[in-house]
């Protein structure tokens, strides 16, 4: 079911159906005079444009392209089980009986029950995905074991799927999860199309008829060439695509491993500045990780679109790109769980379910692997008497968690490794499976279900997510409906992450509690594993978004922490802001980033060995921090350690310094004796 459409010479749209794959390696484009290499993205063009090459594309039931007002039913047991809920993987809510319920629900239970796609236009349709209902309250499967299909273009008169001079039986469900796919033996071109079920069962014995949906079918796509590589790419692919961008732009992009996977496969990262390789002073670092898990693909596509663009706009000119480049160390890392992408990626994009591949190789969630610092944040806080002794940044890993016995996944140790060798100050994890985009903490202080648990940067929090939510064209669309079984549209499409469900071990809070690197997570589609033929619009959707909040690492204060003596920058220095419970450090050369909304604060630098030192910055809304540096000066004891440790004459002012520490330390051994000489004389005059 491969088709070919294209524009010739004279502006005609032309399209040929490929019958088989052998014919398409024989003549990749189905035209005379055509050239091509076995791959239809190699095929050298004469004619204008080629539109589009699709392969069974779904029309969009899951990745909510399909609306519900294109969905109709025979009928339904409630609203919750309403034609709307068809969709493929859709999820159930977790209150029994609400309105969010998992699947399509038919109120009778014989074989004239259907449900209804529109496409609103004449489609060639290819096929149909199935699935179960999906409840976490019932134990038992409602599942479709047979089905009919029958297409329309009115809905009064039906023809049904045929395989030869017979109706078309297909097999359904044997579990609630597995999607299950059947191929037409004919493609037809239709408007509407029905399921219809023929037998049901609920745990081996009959039940209800429950099912979700995706219809697969042929569409064009009316765009022009774009120069971004819009399909899915497994391990292989991914490297030589990441490989072809550093020799188009060798000057500003480095490849580097920072790990392996449980099998081998290297994390590869793309790293992308004017000066690749090298922490410049006063430049921020920045990060986007995508594919936790493995089988929400959209994040590893988009950031593979992403380092494309960057460097062909780069090389255009475009200086938006040009100078976040230059003021920007950009570190792009598609694939944190390529194991898991593997296995999604054999099933394909409608086939891999909801789950498969979302957990590494040993069958690990990394989403949760993650050193669970904020447990021992709180514990502190109820122990410790003296709130002084508290600290609210930098918390040190439990030694348990660092063992090799620990059950730590490899992906999830070189990430660490990663976060602690690289100073980022900005960061975000690409997800998938909703359109919302959630903000520390992650986990619950109490280990509530769910509650709103802040950060004490809550309002910089909300901003970085109202930033990316606000510039994606799909969860800017107030008319879309909800993904699954929750309405973000109701929260702006931004959430505290405990207040959605609680996930003690996840990486947005070790950033934060760990390192000086804020982070989200921005869950981009309802769709884990969208068609190849969707990403050219999900790049639509999500390119301004992922530059825009790029550019917030340019937000708030900047500096460098230096001795006043020798000018030398000071690393580990604790830059504290007055009314924030949460300091950063500053790096190796003594830079540092704290991001910050406009407004005036009281800045202070503190080190060991020298006096803390302060002063007022103001944030403003440029598109550039303020420059706050600081000059400490080093305490006397310090000062005269080194210079003794030097063998260096020291000067006027330390010489009298030290000639008063002596004498006081003498006046001090003074009265302490004459003290204990007082005590012992009236112990022996009682004596």
């Amino acid at each position: 079911n491969k088709f070919v459409v294209w524009q010739d010479s004279r502006g005609q749209q032309q399209q040929r159906h490929i019958l088989t794959h052998k014919q398409l390696e024989r003549d990749p484009t189905g035209v005379q005079g055509k050239r091509g290499k076995g791959s239809l993205q190699e095929i050298e063009m004469t004619d204008k444009a080629l539109l589009v090459v699709s392969e069974c594309p779904p029309l969009g039931l899951e990745s909510l392209k399909v609306k519900d007002t294109q969905l109709r039913a025979s009928s339904y047991k409630r609203r919750g089980l309403g034609p709307h809920r068809g969709r493929l993987n859709i999820q159930s809510g977790t209150v029994d009986g609400d309105i969010y319920d998992g699947a399509w629900c038919a109120q009778y239970r014989d074989k004239k029950q259907w449900l209804e796609v529109d496409a609103r236009r004449l489609t060639r349709f290819t096929g149909v995905i199935l699935q179960g209902r999906n409840s976490i309250w019932r134990s038992v499967w409602d599942i479709v074991h047979t089905y009919k299909v029958q297409f329309s273009n009115d809905t009064l008169v039906w023809k049904p799927c045929m395989n030869g001079t017979e109706e078309a039986i297909f097999e359904g469900n044997q579990d609630a999860e597995t999607p299950v796919l059947a191929l037409f033996d004919t493609s037809t071109v239709a408007r509407y199309i029905r399921i219809n079920p023929q037998t049901w069962y609920q745990n081996g014995t009959k039940g209800d008829i429950c099912l979700r949906a995706e219809v697969l079918g042929f569409f064009y796509i009316h765009i022009d060439i774009y120069k971004l590589d819009f399909r899915h790419h497994n391990y292989k692919e991914m490297r030589k695509l990441m490989k072809s961008v550093q020799d188009e732009c060798p000057d500003i992009t480095r490849i580097y491993s920072i790990g392996k996977s449980y099998t081998g496969l290297k994390l590869y990262v793309m790293e992308i500045s004017d000066n690749p390789g090298k922490h410049e002073l006063g430049e921020p670092e920045f990060r986007y990780v995508a594919g936790m898990h493995g089988n929400e693909v959209l994040g590893r596509e988009l950031l593979l679109n992403l380092m494309q663009y960057i460097c062909q706009e780069y090389k255009r000119g475009d200086q938006r790109i040009v100078h976040l480049v230059k003021e920007t160390r950009i570190h792009l890392l598609p694939s944190m769980n390529p194991d898991g992408y593997e296995m999604a990626f054999k099933k394909g994009s409608e086939l891999a379910g909801w789950s498969l591949g979302r957990y590494s190789y040993e069958g690990i969630d990394m989403n949760h692997n993650f050193a669970d610092l904020n447990s021992v944040m709180w514990t502190a806080i109820e122990l410790e008497t003296d709130q002084s002794k508290l600290i609210n940044h930098y918390f040190p890993i439990p030694e348990q968690y660092t063992t090799e016995e620990a059950f730590v996944a490899s992906e999830t140790r070189a990430v660490i490794s990663w976060m602690q060798n690289i100073p980022f100050v900005l960061g975000a994890n690409l997800h998938g499976g909703e359109l919302v985009v959630t903000y520390p903490y992650d986990m619950t202080r109490d280990w509530a279900p769910r509650e709103h648990t802040p950060t004490a940067d809550e309002s910089f929090f909300r901003w970085l997510a109202v930033v990316y939510a606000s510039t994606n064209q799909v969860m800017s669309n107030h008319d879309r409906r909800p993904c699954h079984n929750k309405d973000f549209l109701r929260y702006n499409n931004i959430i505290n992450g405990a207040d959605w469900h609680n996930v003690p071990g996840s990486m947005n809070d070790f950033s934060y509690l760990h390192t000086n690197c804020f982070e989200v997570t921005v869950e981009l589609s309802c769709d884990k594993f969208p068609h190849a033929s969707e990403l050219p619009i999900e790049w639509e959707n999500n390119r301004e978004s992922l530059l825009t909040y790029m550019e917030q690492v340019h937000r708030g204060i900047k500096g460098v922490v230096r001795d006043k003596d020798t000018g030398a920058g000071i690393a580990d220095a604790v830059i504290k802001v007055d009314d924030i419970d949460h300091h950063i450090r500053s790096v190796a050369d003594g830079d540092y980033w704290r991001l910050l909304n406009p407004g005036e604060y009281r800045v202070t630098a503190t080190t060991d060995g020298y006096f803390p030192s302060s002063r007022t910055c103001q944030v403003m809304y440029d598109h550039y921090p303020t420059i706050c540096d600081f000059r400490l000066t080093k305490m006397p004891k310090e000062r005269l350690k080194e210079l003794l440790m030097k063998g260096g004459k020291l000067p006027k002012d330390l010489q009298l310094r030290l000639r008063q520490l002596r004498m006081r330390k003498l006046r001090v051994t003074t009265k302490a004796i004459n003290r204990r000489r007082a005590a012992a004389a009236k112990r022996a005059k009682r004596v």
